[in-house]
């Protein structure tokens, strides 16, 4: 049995981790991080707590759903030697140290990162990178939707999207992409990348990569439908990085992909 802590827990996806994680024969919750209040019933026994270093303590493996400054203070955790736990981030928004401390912390521990946890969106991943080279004349434009809570702009997917296209083409995704389009701009660029956000509604993800080329086009779309997408994906990651060596992994890692 595997004792799983949850950073993240009073999240959407947290929430379901929860419940996933208690029907999952292989795993126990065994504690929930919270910064304020805990309003979900857990098992009896379940440590809830604001110390991350006690999470770290009574956890084989840590799942995290939160937010980029909760993510901050576990791998801080880390980083200090105040843990040595292996970690699942799912966490988005990083800004530069953040990402320089995931670096970091993966040194010490293994750690699977992934702006999306689903096999979909891996799969995804790997057609863009195939389209792009294949395509190399055709204009790249990243659309993503998400409801109307979500806090970051655009996704971490609809990014990591960007990222693996440009690199697939040798660009320097700084360099040319851009996130909105407004009044006499002039005729789109060559390389441009384009990652577009739209907000709305309860939408759990939708993610499109559309390759537009004279006389044709092709369009890449991957649609969430349930949360619980994500915080399967992330038990079944757990299960495989547990067994792995300190270092940073990604989904496709996990799926052999």
């Amino acid at each position: 049995m595997i004792n799983v802590g949850i950073i993240g827990s009073t999240g959407r996806v947290g929430s379901l981790l929860i419940d996933d994680l208690i029907l999952d024969e292989e795993t126990n919750l065994c504690a929930c991080h919270i910064f304020y209040e805990l309003k979900k019933n857990v098992p009896e026994g379940t440590l809830v707590t604001n110390d991350m270093e006690g999470i770290l303590n009574v956890s084989d493996i840590v799942i995290d759903f939160s937010a980029p400054s909760a993510t901050e203070e576990l791998l801080n955790q880390i980083v200090e030697n105040k843990g040595n736990k292996p970690l699942v981030i799912a966490t988005t928004g990083f800004n530069k140290h953040q990402e320089n401390l995931l670096i970091e912390a993966s040194k010490k521990v293994p750690i699977l990162y992934a702006t999306n946890m689903s096999l979909g969106v891996a799969v995804l991943n790997k057609l863009a990178i195939l389209a792009s080279k294949a395509l190399r004349d055709f204009d790249i434009e990243i659309v993503e939707q998400h409801h109307r809570h979500k806090v970051d702009s655009p996704s971490g997917t609809a990014l990591t999207l960007a990222q693996n296209v440009a690199k697939a083409r040798d660009l320097d995704l700084d360099l040319v992409r851009i996130s909105g389009r407004d009044g006499i701009i002039g005729a789109r660029t060559k390389d441009e990348i384009a990652v577009m956000s739209l907000r709305g509604g309860d939408i759990v993800g939708r993610h499109t990569l559309g390759l537009y080329n004279d006389g044709e086009f092709i369009e890449l779309n991957h649609t969430a439908t349930s949360r619980n997408t994500f915080s399967k994906g992330a038990i079944r990651a757990a299960k495989w990085l547990i067994n792995q060596e300190a270092g940073l992994y990604s989904i496709n890692d996990c799926l052999g992909i």
